[in-house]
């Protein structure tokens, strides 16, 4: 062989020039990790859940890992069904050598390297192998999840949370002084908008119970979340997220008309309201929260452009989360602008960050943000476009935002990466963001593009991976 491969997956890995493994290794590696958006269980961290095998840490609830199998023929019993835990890893092993491309094949092999010491390949045959070796080393106490995050150089982490939580968890947490780690609440409110939706009702009752006050009306509605907005605020709350499916809703219609639809909600329980006559209710509630976001000096995330629950016989079976959501194909850039303009007329907008499921959206979404932005008073501006997103965060679909984010936008002020997951190992995605990050560095220096300045590129990488982060949320 002429020229012998690289070692996979070695120290250098994805840093292909002197730059790019010089900025990495004495920058980018060394700093700490501010997860700001992960669906990691708060319970789990309070009772620093010690797992029993793999399979509980690895494939229990996530659907990236679901939807991977069954593109391999993989049977839904070994999946989410019945069959023994170690079936179950053994059929996602199996899957392995399949999955090349996909950033499953990466992060698998990335967290049995950093967690478990494994240097070799993960496939059938291996299997058992690693079974034995993961269960050993899961059954020590270095292992629960307090334990794994603190490995992991978390500096802190935002938990999602609905309005009606009693955050429990995170005040047991906040009072454990052998625990360095800040855990944070965010506000995600996305059940209270959705009142097309079977169920609202009962929704609205536990939020009622919650704020403990009456909820009749919109007026009602709106005290009690500003209610929950205090107590969020109280322990620690400085994010909140929106999950907005497919489309952006615009729809702007009088008081008397809004009440009537919210009553109308109430009634039906969510199933006597078109979704034209909820998406005047989510524009309006997401005025009101914007406003309430920039009057504490929170930072609003809208997730938008996803087609949820396509598959109606699985979502019958296995309820949401499952595997079943995909990438909305409809337009949304043009509401969004009309949303942003309407918050900013009507009242101010807060920090807001921008992520779109879809890639066709990148160039859109950074044209956006320029149009909106202004100082936020910690040298960043107040909008920005979020990093690549779910379907997006494999090697091309980051490349590809962050070049788009540098053509249209100041790549300075980006704020990375975050998990965006429900597994405790799964920041070895920042480690693989921040080896992209600076192999795309190092290209456009070795090219000739950027100059060979280590200073400014450093702080460049120590900016986009963490400083800017810190500043723009104010943690």
């Amino acid at each position: 062989m002429k020229n012998k491969p690289k070692n996979f997956m070695g120290k250098n890995f994805l840093l292909n020039n002197y730059i790019a493994k010089l900025l990495y290794h004495e920058y980018a590696a060394k700093l700490p990790i501010i997860d700001y958006h992960c669906h990691v269980p708060p319970r789990e961290i309070a009772e620093d859940r010690q797992y029993s095998n793999i399979t509980e840490l690895w494939l229990s609830g996530d659907h990236y890992k679901w939807r991977a199998m069954r593109s391999c023929g993989i049977d839904e019993e070994l999946i989410t069904g019945s069959a023994s835990d170690y079936d179950k890893f053994k059929a996602y092993a199996s899957c392995m050598p399949s999955l090349i491309g996909n950033p499953l094949y990466h992060w698998s092999h990335l967290e049995l390297k950093r967690y478990f010491g494994y240097n070799g390949i993960l496939n059938e045959d291996t299997a058992e192998a690693i079974w034995k070796l993961t269960s050993n080393k899961l059954s020590k106490g270095d292992m629960s999840v307090k334990n794994i995050i603190k490995r992991s150089g978390v500096e802190l982490l935002c938990t999602t949370d609905d309005p009606t939580d009693n955050l429990e968890y995170h005040k047991i947490i906040k009072e454990d002084a052998t625990f360095p780690v800040r855990v944070l609440p965010a506000w995600r409110p996305d059940k209270g908008l959705n009142c097309d939706r079977a169920g609202y009702r009962d929704y609205i009752e536990k939020l009622d119970e919650a704020s403990g006050i009456p909820i009749s009306d919109l007026d009602s509605l709106k005290n009690a979340y500003l209610n929950r907005l205090d107590f969020f605020a109280e322990n620690g709350c400085r994010v909140a997220d929106h999950g907005i499916d497919e489309t952006i809703p615009f729809k702007i219609v009088d008081e008397a008309a809004l009440n009537s639809i919210f009553k109308k909600a109430l009634e039906t329980n969510g199933t006597g309201v078109s979704f034209y006559e909820a998406d005047a209710i989510r524009t309006h509630l997401l005025k009101f929260f914007a406003g309430e976001y920039n009057r504490r000096g929170w930072v609003m995330q809208i997730h938008f452009a996803v087609l949820r629950n396509v598959n109606p016989a699985m979502y019958k079976a296995l309820g949401p989360d499952t595997g079943y959501d995909i990438i909305g194909g409809r337009p949304s850039v043009t509401e969004l602008a009309r949303l942003l303009g309407y918050i900013m007329k009507e009242t101010e907008l807060p920090r807001t960050v921008i992520y779109s499921i879809n890639p066709n959206d990148n160039a859109a979404v950074a044209a956006l943000i320029g149009a909106f932005q202004s100082s936020d008073g910690t040298k960043l501006p107040k909008i920005m476009q979020g990093s690549a997103w779910w379907f997006n965060d494999h090697i091309d679909g980051m490349r590809e935002q962050m070049k788009v984010l540098a053509n249209m936008s100041a790549f300075g002020s980006f704020l990375g990466m975050l998990t965006d997951s429900r597994s405790f190992i799964s920041y070895s995605r920042h480690e693989y963001f921040r080896r992209i990050l600076c192999g795309l560095i190092g290209e456009w220096v070795d090219k000739g593009l950027y100059p060979a300045d280590i200073n400014s590129l450093a702080q460049l990488v120590t900016d986009i991976c963490y400083n800017n982060t810190k500043s723009f949320f104010r943690f």
